[in-house]
């Protein structure tokens, strides 16, 4: 749902309202100090129901709801409004029905995911009523600046940037949905320069990357335990070079509108596949911001990427280029496929064996094994001891995840056998099935 249009007003004309008199100051203050200061244990990636909040809270929620109502009837929620030529009525009329992310704002309305956006700003401010309200002010006076609603229109952005980014949904392992922007990979070197070198093109990249933001919060419930935040995922792996002063600033840019104008959306931000100076360098810009807001970016360095991923993401929900097993147009499996896990203790080996009672039939199977450094073999074993094995592939070192399948003729198994050379201890993980199947030779004659 796209928010309505506001009523035009004069930019000079809209001034930072003084709503709370100082009483009124100290009263939120001594809100935000009181013994009911301690952290809500909400389960991770979901909005507490503001029936389930303790009752300081619930005051402080009821208390914006009225801030909200009031500024929206009286038709300063943008700020105050000077142009004498504009009636309250006129103004009231065109904003009752004013929205943030699809959600209506008007309290009366009884909305309940209503409450949960305003509670959202309300954690982002340690439960400081004004400042969660200024906050909100502030993000929609941002929106109409910035003219998020249009950018919802992918027609506006040039082909070029589908070359730089792309979005691919998906969940995490608590439910929130997923979304990447990825840098692609661009060889041809006076493409690369074109793009780049063309005026203000991070500018419009900035407006690209909110847009696949807001892309992905338009599927976001906004109620008690749907889907009300995001995991976002940014790999600088294939960065252009010769542009990372407009890639340092474009992400600096968003860390920093995330911050100020989209609380409680985005769960966790993962940069991977990132240098070690430019972790540094964003590790001085958080310094400016909340400690719940620097909780949620994470730098992950290349070595450490499927490590790190799998803390978040299921690996039959992981893309297979970052080490899971999900890849894009599989026919064989899905994400409800069920995966099984395994360890592998350090300097040893492990077997990882997949029976197969029926013949005439095709097994597929999946296997990652996380941080690699291992060697794999893979053969079929026949239940009856007077066949033979089938080698299907000898020793080989294990560089990105592997899929494999095999006509069954007579019942047996397929055994993995995993080598783990290191001192460290290993994680595997694998997933088969079985379907009715012609050997190839049939087919031909």
């Amino acid at each position: 749902m796209r928010e309505k249009v506001v009523v035009p007003v004069a930019e000079e004309d809209i001034v930072d309202d003084i709503m709370s008199s100082d009483n009124d100051t100290e009263s939120d203050d001594h809100l935000d100090h009181d013994d009911d200061h301690q952290p809500i244990f909400d389960q991770p990636g979901q909005l507490v129901s503001p029936l389930d909040i303790k009752a300081s809270r619930k005051n402080a929620l009821l208390r914006l709801r009225c801030r909200v109502e009031d500024a929206i009837l009286g038709g300063y929620i943008y700020g105050k409004n000077k142009n004498k030529l504009l009636s309250v009525k006129t103004i009231t009329e065109d904003l009752t029905g004013i929205s943030l992310w699809g959600v209506p704002l008007l309290p009366s309305e009884d909305n309940t995911r209503t409450d949960i956006v305003l509670f959202n700003f309300l954690k982002a401010k340690d439960y400081g009523v004004y400042d969660a309200y200024k906050m909100m002010r502030k993000t929609l006076r941002w929106r109409r600046e910035f003219r998020v609603t249009e950018i919802l229109d992918e027609k506006l952005f040039s082909p070029d940037l589908e070359k730089l980014w792309y979005n691919d949904d998906g969940k995490d392992r608590e439910g929130r949905l997923l979304c990447y922007n990825v840098f692609k990979n661009i060889k041809n070197k006076e493409l690369e320069e074109k793009i780049w070198g063309r005026h203000n093109h991070h500018h419009e990249c900035l407006r690209w990357r909110i847009h696949i933001l807001e892309k992905a919060i338009q599927q976001l419930e906004f109620k008690q335990g749907g889907v009300n935040s995001i995991l976002m995922i940014t790999d600088l792996g294939n960065s252009p070079g010769n542009a990372w002063k407009e890639v340092r600033w474009i992400n600096r840019k968003m860390m920093s509108l995330v911050h100020d104008h989209y609380p409680g959306i985005i769960y966790k931000n993962i940069f991977i596949n990132v240098p070690v100076w430019f972790s540094t360098v964003h590790a001085l810009n958080l310094r400016m911001i909340t400690q719940r807001s620097k909780n949620a970016f994470i730098f992950v360095k290349p070595s450490k990427v499927t490590e790190t991923l799998l803390k978040y993401i299921s690996p039959e929900n992981l893309l297979a280029e970052y080490g899971g097993l999900k890849k894009d147009k599989d026919v064989e499996f899905s994400t409800d496929d069920k995966v099984l896990e395994i360890s592998i203790k350090p300097c040893s080996f492990c077997l990882i064996k997949m029976p197969v009672k029926e013949v005439e039939v095709t097994i597929t199977w999946d296997l990652i094994v996380v941080g690699n450094e291992v060697s794999y073999k893979e053969e079929f074993i026949p239940d009856d001891d007077c066949s033979y094995r089938v080698m299907l592939q000898e020793d080989k070192k294990m560089v990105e995840s592997v899929r494999n399948s095999f006509h069954i003729r007579e019942e047996g198994r397929i055994v993995i056998t995993i080598d783990n050379p290191t001192y460290k201890k290993k994680t595997a993980f694998y997933r088969y099935k079985t379907k009715p199947s012609v050997p190839m030779y049939m087919c031909l004659k």
